[in-house]
């Protein structure tokens, strides 16, 4: 009887084994879910597998039709399989088959397995024929240091047999999200080096800010990262993360460095707080970013920024006493 198993979007682990008529169901209820059986060569997305679509008995579920709905989607980034570990400080562990590799920042790694091998490259780890000559290189590199990466990226490869793990850790309390850019129509827009790790494949690049404002006062600056491709990409936030959607026209006013990241269909800007006293007193500074639909949006509660700042002041050069909390002399 073949077993199917289910990794559905906000959910950190895979869930399974389905039979065939309990996984149909679990797919008619979570229609954006990725699937997997054995045989599959990856996770695909439940509105590509025929098996899964039919309403009918387990008869009419031929064994080979998932294989062939993988194998027509032309990826171009390796298919991975994952599981994000924690919770107020998460890793991602990636398993790779034979072949397959992840790129990750430079000081990410946390294990792997012996048969992973690890090469530092120089710019983004592109793939295949993209990006091999001097000048490509060094347009990637230079678009990683603009957006607050490092000049060279590391790519991990299983070059064993069987699977291989390799793991990415969160550089600070936070939350690791799993995204798949081909659900999220190929391209999304990032804080700055908010990327954790990804699938061999996925294309780090630059979104400036074209309008003047939103550079100056967007808690960003000019340049975000632009993440692209059709592969899981690993984006950590810090605290917890919270996705809103947007509708045509709605607008989400947002703290500037609570944003972690957009579609390129939301529309980002600022405006100033009214008020003389909010400005003043509100501790919130000056402007506030503005998100307006339509897509989807990703909010952090804790900002890197924010959590420095609380430390610089509660250490000695901030201004902030040596002594405990519960001493004497308070």
């Amino acid at each position: 009887m073949t077993q199917w198993y289910f990794h559905a979007p906000g959910q950190a682990d895979r869930v399974g084994p389905f039979d065939e008529e309990a996984a149909r169901r679990f797919a008619q209820a979570n229609p954006r879910a990725l699937a997997w059986c054995q045989g599959m060569t990856g996770w695909t997305p439940v509105s590509e597998i025929v098996a899964l679509q039919q309403a009918s008995t387990a008869t009419a579920v031929p064994p080979p039709m998932p294989a062939a709905a993988t194998a027509s989607t032309g990826s171009r980034a390796d298919r991975i399989d994952f599981r994000i570990v924690g919770h107020e400080m998460q890793f991602v562990e990636i398993e790779l088959d034979p072949g397959e590799g992840a790129v990750a920042e430079a000081g990410a790694l946390m294990f792997k397995d012996a048969s992973v091998q690890m090469d530092t490259v120089f710019g983004g780890g592109a793939r295949g024929g993209q990006g091999n000559g001097f000048m490509d290189k060094v347009m990637a590199a230079g678009k990683r240091v603009l957006t607050g990466e490092s000049l060279f990226a590391t790519v991990y490869t299983q070059t064993g047999q069987g699977r291989g793990k390799v793991a990415f850790a969160a550089p600070y309390p936070g939350t690791v999200l799993a995204m798949k850019l081909d659900q999220h129509g190929g391209r999304l827009i990032c804080q700055k080096d908010s990327f954790l790790a990804g699938a061999r494949g996925v294309q780090i690049g630059v979104q400036f800010q074209r309008k003047i404002m939103t550079g100056l006062f967007g808690g960003e600056g000019f340049i975000m990262q632009k993440l692209e491709g059709d592969g899981w990409v690993f984006i950590h936030a810090g605290g917890c993360v919270v996705e809103r959607e947007l509708a045509a026209g709605e607008r989400l006013d947002v703290d500037t460095g609570c944003i972690v990241a957009y579609h390129p269909t939301v529309d980002m800007d600022v405006r100033r707080v009214k008020g003389i006293r909010s400005v003043l007193f509100g501790g919130e500074g000056v402007f506030l970013a503005t998100l307006t639909g339509p897509g989807k949006v990703w909010l952090q509660s804790l900002p890197f920024s924010r959590l420095a700042g609380r430390m610089w002041m509660a250490a000695p050069q901030g201004g902030g006493k040596s002594r405990g909390e519960s001493s004497l002399l308070g």
